[in-house]
């Protein structure tokens, strides 16, 4: 299980303070009022460090390539070129956005409106505001090997004068060090050419030989400089990443999007990067989220595996969607139970209704969607249920506190057959009843039921509990089962019998 090194004290203080507008320049939202495949689309920046999520051509880059063109340091044609007559349909692009810049208006109650449009072959954006702004593109992790800029060091004539050679910041080497988890003591910088905008690093290995960057792994030389940038940077700088997993083992995606959060911190940096990976999300609050689909933007945690899942084997025939983890668990145990065909249905849990009912959206107007797909969402949520949009509510409200209180209820019936799944004596039932009775009153957060159970009984694993209540919530609830699975049967390849 991960643990954020990040407080939730110091993420509900960020939101705070983007909420009241206390930073010196932030970019707080942007309207895609038509860029290639969005029209209408809004989002907002409410936490200083963003993700972008979206499959392969989704439209993460052209979000991260808008906030690009807010300030007039970046030149469109670095994320939107124009390629003759080929690129006509760049014609009438327009892109509304709120910032705030306390040098040009200092006041917290009212934001700065900026547009910016593609008209008559070009972009215009009138008096638009300035911003330190980095950009991170995937060429980062271009091997040192591949870099035209850096041939010349690759050879045995290649030499330096002592000038040119200069050592990292204390806070540089900490926060690499951080992230990579190893030490970069005796690690130098050299500057190639005469503007300073050229450089190649060398390592010192724990022997004390030292070596080049073109030694160098592609994510070690890319963290190196992205820290080595945002730690020169003055403060409320723009930081956008593509791709920011790219080179870097799962643990190290996670550490860095902790020191973004950090840099947000202490030096005001807000940043904004795309992500195909679940480990870059997990430090994130859902407010810091956005997954593009189809055209259309959404705020909110998800799987970045739902997004993969978009694309299916031949052999599926049907996929489920559902909110979390725990309701994946039970829709598979009542399929189950039903005689369902498993190999055949795939069932994937998203984070948040809201995503969960957009994705399903998604994959059914998708011409190129191998299955149909229907969307389980909990009793809870606000959304609606549609049988034309093949979206259905599960029973209950709270699921873990439904099938939790469910066989609390039936216990009289189901009570021996728990202690077996759960490996207990049937003589002690009313033990068990009685364990089941105390962390039902005290507790909190339904979500922790069965791990507090499990605590209770001799540290059952959390998953041992859970599996065995979900098989005898199908086992004895049959007809509710039945009545839950109903709206989708039609769809349900089932396992024939002889």
């Amino acid at each position: 299980m991960y643990y954020s090194e990040i407080r939730d004290s110091e993420k509900n203080g960020l939101l705070e303070k983007v909420k009241k507008k206390n930073y010196g320049k932030y970019l707080y939202s942007i309207n895609l009022s038509n860029l290639r495949q969005f029209k209408d689309q809004k989002i907002t920046f409410d936490f200083p460090v963003t993700a972008l999520v979206a499959p392969n051509g989704g439209g993460k880059t052209t979000v991260l390539g808008a906030a690009a063109l807010a300030y007039k340091e970046v030149k469109p044609g670095t994320f939107f070129t124009k390629s003759g007559k080929f690129d006509n349909s760049m014609a009438n692009w327009k892109i509304e956005y709120e910032l705030v810049d306390k040098k040009v208006f200092s006041s917290k109650s009212d934001s700065i409106r900026r547009t910016a449009a593609f008209k008559d072959l070009k972009w215009k954006r009138d008096k638009f505001l300035s911003r330190k702004v980095i950009v991170m593109g995937v060429a980062r992790t271009v091997p040192a090997v591949e870099r035209t800029e850096l041939k010349k060091c690759a050879t045995n004539k290649f030499t330096v004068k002592e000038a040119q050679i200069s050592t990292f910041a204390k806070s540089v080497l900490e926060a690499v060090e951080k992230i990579l988890g190893k030490s970069v003591a005796g690690y130098q910088r050299i500057q190639v050419d005469n503007k300073g905008k050229v450089s190649l690093l060398t390592g010192l290995s724990d022997s004390g030989s030292e070596f080049s960057e073109f030694h160098f792994g592609a994510g070690e030389s890319s963290i190196i400089r992205l820290i080595m940038q945002i730690e020169a940077a003055e403060e409320n700088s723009l930081v956008l990443i593509e791709e920011i997993e790219n080179g870097l083992h799962p643990i190290a995606s996670v550490r860095l999007v902790e020191y973004l959060i950090e840099a947000a911190t202490r030096l005001k940096i807000q940043t904004i990067f795309t992500t195909h990976s679940d480990y870059a999300l997990l430090p994130l609050p859902g407010e810091a989220i956005w997954a593009s689909l189809n055209g259309k933007l959404t705020q909110g945690r998800l799987k970045i595996s739902s997004l993969r899942e978009l694309r299916h084997t031949l052999e599926t025939r049907l996929i489920i969607y559902t909110e979390d983890e725990f309701t994946k668990l039970w829709v598979e145990s009542m399929l189950r139970y039903y005689g369902a065909d498993l190999q055949s249905i795939e069932v994937h849990y998203i984070g948040g209704d809201g995503n969960a009912v957009q994705i399903n959206k998604f994959n059914n107007q998708n011409p190129g969607q191998k299955a149909p797909s229907v969307c389980l969402i909990d009793g809870d949520s606000s959304q609606s249920e549609s049988e034309l949009e093949k979206v259905f509510r599960l029973p209950g409200y709270y699921p873990e506190e439904y099938v939790y209180d469910s066989i609390n209820n039936a216990f009289s019936d189901v009570g021996a057959m728990l202690c077996i799944a759960l490996g207990w004596d049937t003589n002690k039932q009313n033990e068990l009843k009685r364990q089941m009775e105390g962390v039902r009153t005290t507790n909190r957060d339904y979500h922790l039921l069965f791990n507090q159970l499990g605590m209770k009984l001799s540290l059952i694993s959390e998953e041992t509990v859970r599996t065995a209540f979900l098989n005898i919530w199908c086992h004895h609830f049959r007809e509710e089962l039945q009545k839950t699975l109903n709206p989708v049967s039609k769809l349900l390849p089932v396992i024939e019998t002889v």
